[in-house]
């Protein structure tokens, strides 16, 4: 994808799983790379080390996406250090699972905020860049069970399902800026921290999907990849479940 090389992209939650797998192939394909990072500072000082090139740069910053002034800071220092930004990736979220009779008022409100109100705040703090740009890709990651909902996860779900909701909006609302906004869907998506459940259980998960395997971070990240890129650039206000056919 031609079109990406030297473009710059933000990616929230860039040091594990899906995300990390996201910076790693804009990376691969020429994109200048600010990722964000909770807490790991030494995860996010390696993944400098292994990405940062001439061919394009790779940097951290410890960022909260659910505080917006963070969220804010963010976007101006990226600004600062890249130039501009073209691509944002909201990806940064949490799970605290549990049964509905169960789940504390905190529980539920630390999840909309992460994974929920996270993507307002960066899509805020970024619009007046892109828009004096007048171009960008906005990459909201949702899941399928923001589609059809799951037992023991109604906070998640409600967060997932808010973002396609949000995704829609701010697609009808800046497109006429050639500013895109799209949402994926992971569906299973093997990561480290699968690898840590039991194997018997894992294996009858792969068993249901019509692949019949999980997904890796790579076959999200090159769809992202896509949406980020001019090839993409009448695709607008979608969301394309990347799931093995969970959901057909």
């Amino acid at each position: 994808m031609e079109s990406l090389k030297g473009k710059t992209g933000i990616v929230t939650g860039g040091t594990r799983g899906i995300g990390l797998g996201i910076v790693r192939r804009l990376n691969q394909l020429g994109v200048n790379v600010a990722f964000t990072y909770a807490s790991s500072a030494a995860k996010a000082e390696e993944i400098e080390k292994e990405l940062d090139s001439e061919k394009a740069m790779c940097k951290g910053y410890k960022s909260n996406a659910a505080e917006y002034v963070e969220a804010e800071n963010l976007v101006k220092s990226v600004v600062e250090d890249f130039g501009t930004i073209d691509i944002v990736v909201n990806n940064a979220g949490i799970t605290r699972d549990n049964l509905l009779m169960r789940m504390t008022e905190e529980s539920f409100d630390e999840v909309i905020n992460v994974n929920m109100k996270s993507v307002f705040n960066m899509t805020k703090a970024v619009q007046r860049t892109m828009l004096k740009n007048r171009n960008g890709s906005i990459i909201n990651l949702s899941s399928v069970v923001g589609v059809k909902g799951n037992a023991g996860q109604a906070n998640y779900a409600a967060s997932k399902a808010g973002i396609l909701g949000f995704t829609k909006s701010v697609a009808l609302e800046l497109g006429s800026r050639n500013i895109r906004c799209n949402a994926i869907a992971p569906g299973f998506i093997e990561t480290e921290m699968t690898a840590a459940l039991d194997e018997k259980t894992v294996d009858s998960w792969r068993q249901a999907i019509p692949l019949k395997r999980g997904g890796t971070p790579l076959d999200v990240a090159n769809l992202v990849a896509f949406l980020a890129s001019d090839e993409s650039s009448y695709i607008t206000g979608q969301t394309i479940n990347v799931d093995g056919g969970m959901l057909t």
